[in-house]
């Protein structure tokens, strides 16, 4: 898996780790910092979040078309400056009014500016070092590696963010209760119920506050809303590491740096020249990839908006048993350390030493594991935040044991094409689906819930979310970093950063859809919504299957 790469892999892909750790932790409070600062409704939560993802990845399509003409390392570099300049306004605190509001989307904007420079133009340059005949036939393998140090970053995300907001909470007395932050606008507001006043006395009691209703609501909510902009200026110093290993090991991927017009201007090795009708064909190709990955995108960044949602309002608040192992970071971490050295052990190309070494690490790591779970308390307290280190927790783990399924499918001759592979992906997203469709059966709406929020006397186990997001991170393994190879592969050589914009801008559409599901969020029962997600997933798959042979072609 990870031998015989160029080196420049593995520099690019630990840059990226650095920036999307910060933004993993800006992104997994965000719908949450909405709703405490400003009060918004779940419609309106999803509106501002679906269009700064769209904007997150419609950027790119702008930042490849930048890079063709002036170089993809130049964008790269200044993505970084931007980006940070965004997070740094987005971490100072503002008061919830027009200023402060206007300052947030401000910082928004350039988020999104830095990413669209950054994100696609980083990954072209990856899918460039593999236009050297001598690692051609590793490019699949780089791409499910550069994915997976991705969600290395994503994976310790939600911890930070986590912990960042339990520690300047409790600077100021409180503690995190889901219910509280959407109560306490109903007290500033004049709207709370009995019911919903019964629950804010009551925690009030548990943090020891003499204070009076309104007062402790508006300390509440400027308590909880310092807490996220702290958590936003993690992704400030996630930056200057990422820039620091970008520049500290730029001399392994230098030469990727510069655009194929570049490249041809300094008398560089040429690209294979295709005829128009090829070309037209490739391109047709990728569109038709696109506006199936617009159907996934919509139904996969739910865990930021409605799988939040319903992490903080319909599942249990605690865990308890085995189950207590998911939310604990060190726990996860020696989790994926273990599959890794039990992979290194059974590698026939290792020598006995590596593989002792693995052993040992494998013990050590099973023994750690033993060793937090025993220290744990009897009842972990949750966090809504916490869910979303499932995915990236998932991807790590599993990626390598995707590599080795079609890794041994390739040598017998029958591993998928890339766009059966997407197909089959779409698939797997419609089960997941399933799975939240069956676990919201019987569970009033969230008109109900927010009404009074103690009619809920049936919360899902932490465990269905936890199951929900395995299933989708088995279909994200097959779609998306193989949507990226299969772009990189097949774009024309004149087009790559184009391209690569393409598949973002799909992406950026997708993510502008994932508000429907939040603009429904309100008086339809829950499994009408998830099965609306489930239904989109299966149409995509049956027009996926139904062009599968024209896709076939140009692999």
């Amino acid at each position: 898996m990870f031998k015989g790469q160029p080196k420049g892999l593995y520099a690019l892909a630990l840059a990226n780790t650095g920036e999307r750790f910060g933004y993993y932790t800006m992104l997994a409070i965000f719908t949450l910092f909405l709703q405490a600062k400003f009060g918004f409704s779940e419609a309106l939560t999803g509106t501002y979040f679906s269009t700064f993802l769209a904007f997150v990845y419609f950027l790119p399509l702008i930042g490849g078309i930048l890079a063709d003409k002036y170089g993809y390392g130049k964008m790269v570099k200044l993505g970084l400056v931007v980006m940070f300049l965004g997070y740094v306004c987005l971490a100072i605190p503002t008061e919830a009014d027009t200023i402060g509001l206007m300052s947030m989307i401000g910082a928004l904007a350039l988020i999104s500016i830095g990413t669209g420079l950054f994100k696609g133009n980083l990954q072209v340059m990856v899918g460039n070092l593999y236009d050297d005949p001598k690692y051609s036939a590793k490019r699949d393998t780089a791409f499910s590696i550069f994915y997976m140090a991705i969600n290395i970053g994503a994976m310790f995300a939600p911890a930070a963010a986590t912990k960042m907001t339990d520690w300047m909470m409790a600077n100021d007395g409180f503690f995190y209760d889901g219910k509280l932050p959407a109560i306490c606008h109903q007290v500033m507001e004049g709207t709370a119920t009995p019911e919903n006043l019964a629950i804010l006395h009551s925690q009030m009691n548990a943090m020891g506050t003499t204070l009076a209703d309104g007062a402790f609501a508006d300390a509440y909510i400027h308590s909880l809303s310092q807490a996220y902009n702290w958590g936003f200026a993690i992704a400030c110093l996630s930056l200057i590491i990422s820039a620091a290993i970008y520049f500290g090991f730029r001399s392994t991927f230098k030469h990727v740096e510069n655009s194929e017009k570049q490249a041809a201007a300094d008398n560089a090795a040429q690209e294979e020249e295709l005829t128009p009708q090829e070309t037209k064909q490739r391109v047709t190709a990728l569109v038709l990839v696109f506006i199936v990955v617009i159907f996934f995108w919509m139904a996969f960044h739910q865990n930021g908006l409605t799988l939040t949602f319903f992490a903080r309002d319909y599942t249990a608040s605690e865990a308890t048993g085995a189950t207590r192992m998911l939310f604990n970071i060190g726990i996860l971490t020696m989790a994926v350390v273990s599959v890794y050295s039990i992979f290194a052990i059974f590698d026939n190309e290792n020598t006995k030493k590596a593989k002792t070494i693995a052993g040992v690490i494998l013990v050590a790591c099973i023994a750690g594991i033993a060793g937090v779970y025993g220290t744990l308390d009897e009842v972990i307290k949750l966090l809504p935040q916490q869910f979303q280190q499932f995915n990236p927790f998932y991807v790590v783990s599993l990626t390598p044991v995707s590599l080795a399924l079609f890794g041994w499918l390739a040598s017998k001759g029958k591993e998928p094409s890339a766009p059966r592979k997407i197909a089959y992906g779409m698939v797997i997203a419609a089960i997941a689906y399933c799975i939240m469709v069956m676990g919201s059966m019987g569970m009033p709406t969230p008109d109900e819930l927010k009404a009074d929020a103690s009619s809920l006397t049936n919360p899902a186990s932490p465990n269905l979310l936890a199951s929900t997001y395995l299933v989708l991170t088995f279909a994200e393994l097959l779609l998306s970093p193989m949507g990226i190879s299969f772009v990189s592969k097949v774009a024309p050589p004149k087009l790559k950063g184009l391209m690569m914009g393409g598949w973002f801008a799909a992406t950026a559409i997708g993510n502008y859809g994932v508000q429907i599901a939040s603009l429904l969020w309100g008086p339809l029962p829950l499994i009408y919504i998830w099965g609306i997600l489930l239904g989109l997933c299966l149409v995509a798959a049956l027009f996926m299957f139904s062009i599968m042979k024209r896709l076939e072609k140009v692999c």
